[in-house]
This record gives C-alpha cells, structure tokens and sequence, in this order.
C-alpha cells in the first residue's frame, strides 16, 4: 500500500484528519491501567503506529514508532519524539525491548502478521494490543443510525483469532469494558453521549468517518438530531445514559 504524502503508511490519510487528534483521542485512565498492567515489569518499551502518544507509559523508557508526519507533530511535549517507520521493518536488533505495544492501530498495517512478527521479534517480554473486534459484540443505537460507518470497520479490522493465532501460544484477549465516560474520543466511547457525536471535530478523530459518503453523513447528523431533540432516541436508547461501561468491542491482546 503507497504511503500518503504525510507518510501515512495505512488506509487513512492523516495529514488531512490527523490535526486535533492529540485533544480528542485523551488516554483513558482505566483503559490506560490495564495496559500498563499487561506490561509487567518491563523498564523499556517500543509503542508502535504510536500515533500522538495515548497509553504510552511515563516512568519507563519509550521509544515510539509513527510513520506520519502529522501524528508525529500532534504528540505532545511529555511524549518521546517518534521516529519515521513502519510495523512492518522496525529498525531495532532483536530482543531490543522488554515490551512491545500497538493500541488502536493494527487495523493500518498493510500486512498484519508482518508487523505483529516484528513486534514479537524486538520484544523479549511481552507484546500488548488494544483494538477493537470487527463484529458489533451487543445491539446499540449507533450501527442501527450509521450501518455503512460499521460496515466499514468490519473490513478493517482484523479477526481476534486471527491476531492471536500470528501471536502464538500464551496469548490471551480480554474484553475492555469501556466507560460511560471515557475520555478517549473513539466513536463507540460515546455510547452514552449520542449528542456529541453530531461534533464534525470529534468525529475527524475517528478514521473510519472519513471512509463514509458526505450524504451517509449528512443522513446521521439529520436523523440523530431529530431523534434527540423529540425524546424519540431517550424513548428508545435513553438506558444506554444509565450504563457504567458497556463492551463495544474494545479488547486488550497480550502475548506472553
């Protein structure tokens, strides 16, 4: 797959929806916990497609791996520089890391089991992985407002199986419930919040929008506002307020 003109080496150009990711895509602390859990005690880490930081653990050594120009800009002053590279030909010596990380990015790679190898390859300890299931796990409103949004990310992302079977023995995946308030802008964190999804800027945060038709768009921002603003959503979904968490999809991958 050609590299767009920021670098981007994935299906989404980043160098046109990448500005402003850094404040909508914020790490959530309890998603951010189990990482960092799932790291053990490894002092150094390789975060790949690091994208602007989000999950990259503070008290130990990063380095972080991001082959666009406009993600790498958007890190902020408390992240490492990330170098220019791709999940496919890392340039570290084998065993460089203790761990290796991926959170919300192999759904980009051109060629999945070429990069999870890689990851395999650099890190001695454990390689840890945050994506999403390409199947919609429980009936929400969203996949029932925008089923071509669903449909799009079903193509993107790779089968759990699939990533587990590249990973070997000793690799496990958990479900990450995610929070009624998360504060990591990917779409299904908004479970309970539809309204914020009208937001044309929280919705450039999440890649798979910028493989919907503009009339598919318009067609969502029509019949959510409507539905919202006659009760007709809350008389139907309005339960989904009331969830703690509710499993979107989101799992957490770990390869011992």
């Amino acid at each position: 797959m050609p590299r767009y003109s920021d670098g981007s080496a994935g299906d989404a150009d980043y160098g046109v929806i990448g500005s402003g990711y850094a404040t909508q895509r914020q790490p959530d602390p309890r998603i951010e916990a189990l990482i960092w859990s799932a790291l053990g005690d490894a002092r150094t880490v390789v975060n790949v497609g690091a994208g602007a930081g989000s999950y990259e653990p503070h008290d130990r050594y990063v380095s972080a791996v991001e082959p666009s120009a406009s993600m790498r800009a958007e890190r902020p002053a408390n992240r490492v520089p990330a170098i220019d590279g791709t999940a496919d030909a890392l340039p570290f010596d084998d065993d460089a890391f203790d761990a290796a990380m991926a959170t919300v990015t192999i759904h980009q790679w051109p060629d999945l089991e070429a990069g999870l190898a890689e990851l395999r390859r650099v890190a001695r300890g454990p390689v840890v992985l945050l994506t999403f299931t390409p199947e919609v796990p429980e009936r929400w409103w969203m996949p029932q407002y925008v089923p071509e949004l669903f449909a799009v990310e079903a193509g993107r992302m790779p089968p759990i199986e699939r990533i587990v079977a590249a990973l070997g023995a000793g690799t496990r995946a958990e479900v990450v419930p995610v929070p009624s308030d998360c504060i990591d802008g990917f779409g299904q964190a908004f479970f309970a919040r539809p309204e914020r999804t009208l937001d044309p800027e929280v919705r450039r945060a999440m890649s798979a929008w910028s493989f919907v038709e503009p009339d598919v768009v318009e067609r969502y921002e029509t019949e959510l506002g409507r539905d919202l603003a006659s009760g007709a959503w809350d008389r139907e979904w309005g339960a989904f307020r009331s969830l703690a968490a509710f499993d979107v999809g989101l799992r957490l991958i770990v390869a011992d």
